[in-house]
């Protein structure tokens, strides 16, 4: 192809504007593996709540790798020493940290393949990249698995304070239009500092690590737990199971070449090979809203209705109990709609069902949130807020769902 300009400038409605640090990442950019991000939807099914939830993973990623370079910035003025090799490989980390997530990202992780989550297929993915550039990105997946003798490299690319989050809360909340979930990213960015090897943030910020962790769990509750997009997506993987089941019997369903693929093999970590990779490479939101739209029309009961709910947003009825749902309401339920149209207890499964969801904003067991005082002293953000709902915050609060035709 022709040799263009490679330091190219993103224009992002978040931060304005993006540039290309290097060629060596305007080459990953510019790889189909990437620019299938701009095909995967970053929050599933939450547009059916949010009309404006369309963004996808390619901006995230971008955003990501926008806001890792203002850390390295931050961390250098402050005598931190990160080399040039060093930077590359984090800015490459951070760009690929979810290159592994399938179509509607979170909604089908166990879906399309079992029971292998998009971490473990970003790496898949970034060994393929590597080979493919020279192994230019040995770094980055060293960085990546947390292997890198600098502990504080991971806890910028995957910690309870790290740039996924940064960029991810503050860009949901601004697609969504729920302005609780606004953080200050740059606020805490411009706070970051390193001691022990290990990510912490000055005493000043500690304002900003309480807003954070507030507008993580309000997110959670109000955007990526909220009972309509969780009921949505508990159809999205019945329509998948649905599908895979009538394959198993024999049926022909219409599917692009690469969802047929996934609709006829059990994979798993063991058969991921090379040929999977490239085939899960061709997969993305357009091939399961495609499938839907031929499904709609399927004799079968259970999958023609369950794509009609999603194309049409007419969704299951969700309850959110905060004590678990009683087997004799299920099952009231499910008689009900045997009855109504002569289906089995089986099929009836698919559309009364129960589950539930826990909101965990800061977790106790991972490595804490550290914050530093002006005297080096350090302490855990639970322990050095004011605030006594940070306490509250690393307590999961457990919800009970129950769906069902209205």
């Amino acid at each position: 192809m022709n040799n263009t300009n490679k330091l190219k400038i993103f224009n992002d409605p978040i931060y304005g504007f993006i540039t290309i640090p290097n060629e060596g990442i305007y080459d990953i950019l510019e790889h189909p593996y990437f620019q299938r991000l701009r095909r995967i939807s970053q929050m599933g099914m939450s547009y059916l709540v949010y009309p404006g939830a369309h963004h996808t993973r390619f901006h995230h990623a971008l955003g990501c790798m926008h806001l890792m370079r203002k850390s390295i910035e931050v961390l250098r003025f402050k005598g931190v020493a990160i080399n040039e090799e060093e930077e590359n490989a984090l800015l490459i980390a951070i760009l690929l940290h979810d290159i592994g997530h399938g179509p509607f990202s979170h909604a089908m992780e166990h879906s399309i393949v079992e029971n292998i989550d998009h971490e473990w297929i970003s790496l898949r993915f970034m060994e393929a990249l590597n080979q493919e550039f020279n192994q230019s990105l040995t770094l980055a997946i060293k960085i990546f698995k947390g292997e890198y003798h600098r502990k504080f490299f991971k806890q910028l690319i995957a910690s309870q304070l790290d740039i996924d989050r940064l960029d991810y809360l503050k860009r949901d909340s601004f697609y969504t239009g729920v302005a609780e979930g606004n953080i200050n990213s740059e606020r805490i960015i411009s706070m970051l500092n390193v001691a022990n090897d290990e990510l912490v943030i000055e005493q000043k910020g500690i304002y900003s690590v309480e807003k954070f962790l507030v507008a993580r769990r309000l997110m959670y509750w109000q955007v990526y737990l909220h009972k309509t997009s969780l009921g949505a997506e508990q159809l999205l993987i019945r329509v998948l199971k649905r599908a895979k089941e009538l394959v198993a019997r024999g049926e022909k369903l219409n599917a692009s070449e690469a969802l047929h693929f996934f609709l006829n093999h059990q994979v798993t970590t063991t058969s991921f090979d090379t040929d999977v990779l490239k085939r899960f490479s061709n997969l993305d939101d357009i091939d399961v809203l495609a499938a839907m739209k031929s499904w709609k029309n399927h004799p079968d009961f259970v999958l023609q209705n369950l794509c009609s709910m999603l194309l049409n947003r007419d969704l299951l009825k969700v309850k959110l109990k905060n004590k678990p749902i009683g087997k004799k309401k299920l099952a009231a339920k499910k008689e009900s709609l045997m009855q109504k149209y002569g289906i089995s207890a089986h099929e009836a499964e698919y559309f009364v069902f129960h589950g539930k969801v826990s909101n965990l904003a800061y977790d106790n067991h991972q490595a804490p949130i550290k914050i530093m005082y002006k005297n080096h002293k350090i302490k855990d953000v639970t322990e050095a807020s004011d605030q006594l709902n940070l306490k509250a915050l690393a307590t999961p609060v457990l919800k009970y769902y129950i769906c069902y035709p209205k």
